[in-house]
């Protein structure tokens, strides 16, 4: 052994140290508490600490029907006055009203007053006056927080938008005004809202059946572990039972949405169609059409009847590739330790997520808060131009623009850092992809050096090494670092051409451009099959790297070429694996899900009473299955690294071996019996 892609390796690590500065950098200038608290027009956070706005944690806006305003679009703020307050308004009023009533009711004042720029208390000013400096709002409507901002308070009566059970309300100068206006000015938000309280439905849930969903969890890696301990012994029994299974529950699942499409028969509105409702927050509603259930029944026989086809026309290769995985069952066997690798490859992708995400929230708050001159007349030529905060009020601007106000916009800068944050965040990104991919191709060579070590083996198991996962680690990290940082780039870089081409097709997604949209969609296409290829080269190079030590493109080049001298053996045996594996993960994902499915619904007698009384019973249920798919696969795909790796390292022996006293077979006496005699012949 020796290094490979030493000048790969020093890049890698010379792209680590800088991704650490860069993060260093940004979190010397970034503040997520830009993010987190709300900014008033003063440039002072809401609901910071040791501050005087620690108790005023919403925003609210002076006047919020100028958030309607085609400023909003250019700007990204709203030109209006921007407070921090302890909380929303709860009535309707305006100022013109509190202000003729003050002196024989203070109480509207103290209330109003809250509501005006700190420390003003002078009830005798003007109206005019007050409303050109904004010192109040001309009014305030009943409100509620939402993203920590003051929203109006919408709901709908009889079909009818109201806010307080009004439909009119006092604009403050000398206007009444329909509350449509204000949903114009907040236009979509009783949308949002809606999905505020399905969130918060959906968190409930959660906070109530979390302990039974890692219940669900530890099942799934239970029954995941017995599988692959079980295809040791009978893999074949197993397997059968398993895609009889998948096509049971299939079966089942189609009975199902039968009787509910016919129990369902006769009922007053079970014939309405998902169109006729429109979108509801409470999707039991949809459970109640009989064109719900039948368009899952119409699915799952689709799917039922894929899978009855293909074990017909492949069920002789089924055979053979059951053989294969016996051998790989085996290997595992002897190696149990490499069944929780997975576990590592988690622990630093995650790590690579968390930098990454932090990173970016640290470059996307970098800044210095900028102030830009907020008019009330359109035609003033000082509008949407920087300002000082401290020095405005001694410039000429309020004379030509009366009422105008220099306000906070947005967080930025002129320095050459704040230049280049957005290439700070590409790069934040291609790095990430590059570590995470090699994260991933770590794990690959890890294992593949394991399994290779038990097929190389000349008397199994007494020749395989004592620590072979902890040795194979090792090399790995020591000799081919370079290597598999080399594989990892070329990856990052496709896919990072992905994320841009996805980013162009979102921006582009209005123009009527038909050629432009066409030449994205036939360039995304390409770089989505160069993606998988690349996957597929690397996967094997991996493999070849871990057995014979060579570098990348030389490993590449073989993997590839050994292939497709066996590209008959490729397509029988590594991808029917695939596809049985597969099977068996919708298969643990399934059985789990059905026993969830009558947990959660109270349809287990025994415990009934153990069941929690939920909002939504999918949101636990799909968690549940989502969660033991994934559990699956982790255990899983180091059952599909091990047969990749032994099946080129069979194809690999036959070529180098003819079972000769002086070149035999590393191959054991199970695997002999593979692709029968024919394949043993001595090669000339």
């Amino acid at each position: 052994r020796h290094c490979t892609d030493v000048i790969c390796c020093v890049i890698f690590i010379v792209v680590i140290l800088g991704y650490i500065a860069l993060g260093i950098v940004a979190w010397v200038h970034g503040d997520p508490r830009k993010v987190i608290y709300p900014t008033d027009s003063y440039g002072q956070f809401c609901g910071q600490k040791d501050t005087l706005n620690e108790n005023k944690t919403v925003l609210f806006y002076f006047n919020i029907l100028k958030c309607a305003s085609p400023i909003v679009l250019i700007n990204l703020q709203c030109p209006t006055t921007q407070l921090c307050v302890s909380k929303c308004p709860d009535r309707f009023a305006t100022y013109i009203d509190v202000q003729a009533s003050y002196r024989y009711k203070p109480d509207q004042w103290n209330y109003y007053k809250q509501f005006c720029k700190p420390g003003f208390n002078n009830p005798r000013k003007s109206v005019a006056q007050v409303l050109r400096d904004e010192d109040c709002p001309s009014m305030i409507i009943p409100s509620r927080p939402f993203l920590k901002r003051c929203f109006p308070d919408f709901s709908t009566k009889n079909g009818v938008l109201t806010v307080a059970n009004q439909t009119t309300f006092k604009d403050g100068i000398g206007k009444t005004r329909n509350v449509t206006d204000l949903r114009e000015a907040a236009n979509g938000i009783n949308n949002v809202l809606d999905a505020r309280s399905v969130g918060v439905k959906i968190f409930e849930d959660y906070a109530i059946s979390w302990y039974w969903i890692l219940i669900g969890l530890f099942i799934a890696m239970i029954v995941s572990l017995l599988f692959l301990v079980l295809l040791r012994f009978t893999a074949g029994v197993l397997f059968w039972i398993f895609i009889f299974g998948v096509i049971g529950i299939i079966g089942y699942g189609i009975w199902h949405c039968y009787w509910e499409y016919d129990h369902l028969k006769g009922i007053p509105g079970s014939d309405l169609t998902v169109y006729d409702i429109g979108f509801q927050t409470d999707f039991r509603v949809y459970l109640q059409l009989r064109q719900t259930w039948l368009a899952f029944m119409i699915i799952l026989c689709i799917v039922e009847v894929i899978i009855i086809l293909m074990l017909i026309f492949l069920r002789n290769r089924i055979r053979i590739a059951i053989a294969l995985l016996k051998e790989g069952s085996r290997a595992i066997g002897y190696i149990m330790s490499t069944l929780f690798y997975p576990i590592v490859t988690f622990i630093l992708i995650a790590i690579c997520i968390s930098y990454w995400a932090v990173t970016a929230v640290f470059l996307a708050t970098s800044g210095e808060p900028v102030y830009k001159v907020m008019a009330n007349e359109t035609q003033c030529k000082y509008a949407n131009l920087t300002c000082d905060p401290e020095t405005f009020n001694t410039t000429n601007v309020t004379k030509l623009c009366p009422g105008a106000q220099c306000t906070f916009a947005f967080y930025g800068g002129e320095s050459l850092y704040h230049k280049y944050i957005f290439i700070f965040q590409l790069a934040n990104a291609f790095v990430f992809l590059w570590l995470v991919n090699f994260a991933i191709a770590l794990g690959q060579c890890t294992l593949a050096g394991a399994f290779a070590s038990y097929y190389w083996a000349s008397r199994k198991p007494a020749d395989i090494p004592l620590w072979p996962l902890f040795s194979s680690f090792g090399r790995a990290i020591r000799y081919h670092t370079g290597s598999l940082a080399f594989g990892a780039l070329i990856l990052a870089i496709v896919q990072l051409i992905r994320v841009i081409l996805e980013y162009l097709d979102h921006k582009l997604k209005g123009t009527q451009n038909s050629f432009t949209k066409f030449l994205l969609c036939c360039l995304k296409c390409c770089f989505w099959c160069l993606e998988k290829f690349l996957k597929f080269i690397n996967r094997n190079a991996y493999i070849m790297i871990a057995i014979y030590g060579k570098n990348f493109c030389t490993s590449a080049k073989e993997a590839f070429f050994l292939l497709m001298r066996n590209v008959v053996r490729v397509a029988v045996l590594d991808k029917v694996t695939d596809f049985l594996l597969f099977l068996g993960k919708i298969l643990v994902a399934g059985g789990v899900g059905v026993l969830a499915f009558f947990f959660f619904t109270q349809r287990i007698p025994i415990f009934a009473q153990e069941a929690p009384t939920l909002n939504y019973y999918w949101v636990p249920l799909l968690t549940v299955i989502i969660g033991s798919y994934l559990v699956a696969h982790g255990f899983f795909s180091v059952y599909a690294m091990c047969v990749d790796t032994l099946f080129l390292c069979f194809c690999e022996d036959l070529e180098r071996n003819d079972g000769s006293t002086a070149k035999p077979y590393f191959m054991s006496a199970s695997l002999h019996r593979i692709l029968g005699k024919k394949e043993l012949s001595p090669k000339k």
